[in-house]
């Protein structure tokens, strides 16, 4: 049985809730990743930081990212898997919240993250293509509001 633990790019690292964003933003360029998990003091899972919620949530909105922390970008119930996970429970967490990357944790420590990178390189095309379509899918209103037809 393949594990999240197989799957994963290991060595992912936390950024802590009180760092700010432009210090997140020097990480993920130091680590060459998109995405930083959030710990708060207890190390424990806050949330997860995006490049884009820097850019979008930040930066876009007129704030500082010197001034803004990353706790306070993290938003909503954090998900992760079990480093012992089978590939179908992390495709089930993953399409189920439609969320493209997946902290693994062991024995409550952060040990990698899963990407879409890294699903691509060990699954087959019809899981992936499935993963994508569960992913990335948006409903019929999404469309129609996001097109402007619903006020």
């Amino acid at each position: 049985m393949t594990t999240a633990k197989d799957i994963m790019h290991p060595g992912a690292r936390w950024i802590p809730s009180h760092e700010t964003l432009d210090r997140a933003a020097q990480l993920m360029r130091e680590l060459d990743v998109g995405a930083l998990p959030i710990a708060d003091a207890d190390e424990r899972l806050c949330g997860i930081l995006t490049d884009r919620d820097i850019v979008v949530g930040c930066v876009a909105m007129g704030h500082d990212p010197a001034k803004v922390t990353a706790g306070e970008m993290a938003k909503g119930t954090p998900r992760w898997i079990d480093a012992g996970a089978d590939v179908s429970a992390v495709l089930r967490e993953m399409q189920g919240h439609q969320i493209r990357r997946l902290p693994v944790i062991e024995n409550k420590r952060l040990i990698g993250m899963i990407s879409e990178a890294d699903l691509a390189q060990h699954l087959s095309e019809d899981q992936i293509a499935g993963w994508a379509e569960r992913v990335y899918a948006e409903s019929g209103m999404e469309r129609l509001k996001r097109a402007g037809s619903m006020t």
